[in-house]
């Protein structure tokens, strides 16, 4: 397998630490706009051979299929922003390459009734092509982070070796980390998260199908295991609900975040001031008139999530509640994946968040290289067998867990 990384950012530099540790790929191409970030990303993993840096623009489709074509790769991971996944989806498969995702393509809320039905959804675009890729022999991976991604394969396994019949897949992602000198600091990236948490909810059931609602609707508290305790999560826009219900069946599927009062209030305030906004405005600037995108702005002003590890302190947990029946008694379990801070720097040098999202993907390339996946089309991770994924990431040193509720 050769691989083709585009994005060379917090995520990024975490897939090839981890990476650099398996032996089922023959080279990792490491391409990032900015030069300097590609070449960190292939330093950090000590003179391996396999890992080469280059230059690329995202946005570039003809350049991206291009690389893949000049470096012989035949797998393509996007580790950028939503913004760039289909430039790149589509550059996968001009080059006849495999595609692999961690998020999907962008939404865009109802004209009319943003808070009850829903526009365009995540993924549609890359879903409409599905046809096209599976009649061509082509496989695209999408969502395969930690969430969406490892919380996928946990509905997957659920609904193969747990349940006999599901009533409820919620998602709920949760966490009790700190970052030292810091009154706000995200540990992901926060154009990211304004898109997922100030966009309208969307919520699945059967025979309704999906619908949105209210930002931040539905509170709850959850408690999560290993120490971090209870946490108010709220719904929040997420793939996990496109995807589930079109491999498990589920009666209802959610997804709900445990962001905090506080970080909860900034977003509205940013949503206020109109700080959320990706169009340009107009601001002056010392050779004149400059456009600039207001959430741009925010995340210029805010630190780096990659280099926040240091300060960070806690855990953070990713995982799928599933409530449902087996043998003819009412069962709900949480299968869920813990990191702990300080264990991921000290290993990997990579913080808890970007760590989790990053070892997801690695573990599914492994998978496709060895065919314990495979397949054609554009497929979720729900589309293929959960216990060699699960087998695997504790192989990688980095075991999940089940809790009876």
């Amino acid at each position: 397998m050769r691989v083709l990384l585009v994005g060379a950012g917090g995520v990024g530099g975490a897939i090839t630490r981890i990476a650099a540790r398996r032996p089922f790929f023959e080279a990792m191409v490491v391409a990032d706009y900015d030069p300097d970030r590609a070449e960190a990303a292939v330093a950090a993993v000590g003179g391996d051979a396999r890992f080469t840096a280059e230059q690329v623009d995202a946005g570039d489709e003809a350049a991206v299929a291009r690389l893949l074509a000049w470096h012989r790769c035949d797998v393509l991971l996007n580790a950028t922003d939503p913004r760039f996944v289909m430039p790149l989806f589509r550059a996968a498969r001009a080059a006849g390459a495999t595609y692999v995702d961690m998020a999907m393509s962008l939404s865009r809320p109802h004209a009319e009734r943003p808070y009850e039905e829903c526009g365009v959804k995540l993924g549609d675009e890359q879903f409409a092509q599905a046809a096209d890729w599976e009649k061509e022999g082509l496989l695209a991976v999408v969502g395969m982070g930690v969430e969406p991604g490892l919380s996928d394969v946990f509905a997957r396994y659920a609904a193969d070796e747990l349940f006999d019949e599901i009533e409820e897949i919620g998602i709920r992602d949760g966490a009790n980390l700190t970052v030292d000198g810091y009154e706000f600091a995200p540990s992901f990236s926060i154009w990211t998260t304004i898109e997922e948490c100030l966009n309208p909810p969307v919520v699945y059931e059967t025979g309704k199908g999906w619908f949105t609602t209210e930002p931040f609707s539905e509170p709850e508290v959850f408690d999560f295991p290993e120490g971090i305790g209870p946490v108010e999560c709220v719904n929040v826009e997420h793939e996990e609900v496109l995807l589930v219900p079109r491999w498990v069946d589920a009666r209802r599927v959610t997804f709900k975040y445990g962001l905090g009062r506080e970080f909860v209030q900034t977003l509205k305030t940013l949503r206020l001031l109109g700080l959320d906004r990706t169009g340009p405005v107009t601001v002056p600037g010392p050779d004149g008139p400059v456009a600039v995108s207001p959430r741009d702005v925010v995340a210029a002003c805010l630190p780096d999530p990659a280099t926040l590890g240091e300060r960070m302190r806690g855990k953070t947990c990713a995982g799928t509640w599933v409530r449902g029946v087996q043998g003819g008694e009412p069962r709900e379990v949480y299968l869920y994946h813990v990191v702990d801070n300080q264990w991921s720097m000290a290993e990997y040098g990579s913080q808890a968040v970007v760590w989790q999202t990053a070892v997801n993907p690695v573990v599914a390339l492994e998978l496709l290289a060895t065919g314990a996946w495979s397949g054609a089309g554009v497929l979720g991770p729900e589309a293929f067998p959960a216990r060699p994924f699960l087998d695997l990431l504790t192989d990688y040193g980095s075991p999940w867990g089940m809790r009876e509720q």
